[in-house]
């Protein structure tokens, strides 16, 4: 799934992407209300975790404004307070589920893993097509043309955020950020090679590649 975690304490998002990464999601971190508003709203997203408190736009509000422009998608809602008010007012705001701090992240991964099952808009989207290239999210697999393409576990990861960003030039250090995450520094060389080992999968038999350099930039998908 692709998933947006909306937490002002950086250190927990953080520790939310890692456990979230390992699950095999994809995983996007906003660190206040404002920030995670608009990429919520400019990002299609399977789910959301979002914080109770947070700056500039506290997530009642995040969650109503969303909600107001009817995005289908599934919310957990996050509070260190366990006044049932407060509940409440989440789940009226229009959340899905909210789970309180502090909290064991086997328990965040099953409501995940619940939300995900209630989600059948996410249950439909199955695959990501761009061009020939379909990308099999359920049963992990990739093809072109019909042909079936083997993926590792990162190479899979890369290439999903590559096709849902089909048609966008995407940096080297956003490419780091959302595949491998914060611990791995702006030089390092992963994303070239990775991307060249991709290329060498969905480009190398085909006459039109579809992985395109954007010198001095980063890379970008063909749409």
């Amino acid at each position: 799934m692709h998933i947006l975690v909306v937490e002002d304490e950086r250190r927990l998002a953080n520790l939310i992407r890692r456990a979230l990464e390992e699950e095999g999601h994809v995983v996007d971190v906003a660190h206040d209300g404002v920030d995670g508003l608009d990429m919520a709203e400019g990002t299609t997203y399977d789910l959301l975790v979002l914080d109770l408190m947070l700056p500039r736009l506290d997530g009642i509000e995040v969650c109503k404004r969303l909600r107001s422009d009817s995005r289908d998608v599934r919310i957990l809602m996050l509070t260190a307070r366990d006044a049932i008010e407060d509940r409440v007012l989440g789940l009226e705001a229009g959340a899905d589920d909210y789970l309180i701090k502090p909290f064991s992240f086997s328990e965040l991964l099953a409501r995940i893993r619940a939300l995900s099952r209630r989600q059948v808009q996410a249950q439909v989207e199955e695959e990501l097509c761009v061009g020939s290239l379909v990308l099999d999210l359920a049963r992990h697999e990739a093809r072109r043309d019909n042909r079936s393409i083997e993926l590792t576990a990162k190479e899979f990861q890369l290439l999903e955020f590559l096709m849902r960003n089909a048609g966008n030039v995407l940096t080297r250090t956003q490419i780091l950020d959302h595949v491998w995450g914060y611990n791995y520094d702006s030089f390092s060389n992963n994303v070239d090679i990775y991307v060249h080992y991709l290329r060498n999968k969905i480009d190398k038999d085909f006459s039109e590649p579809m992985i395109r350099t954007v010198r001095g930039v980063g890379y970008s998908l063909k749409a």
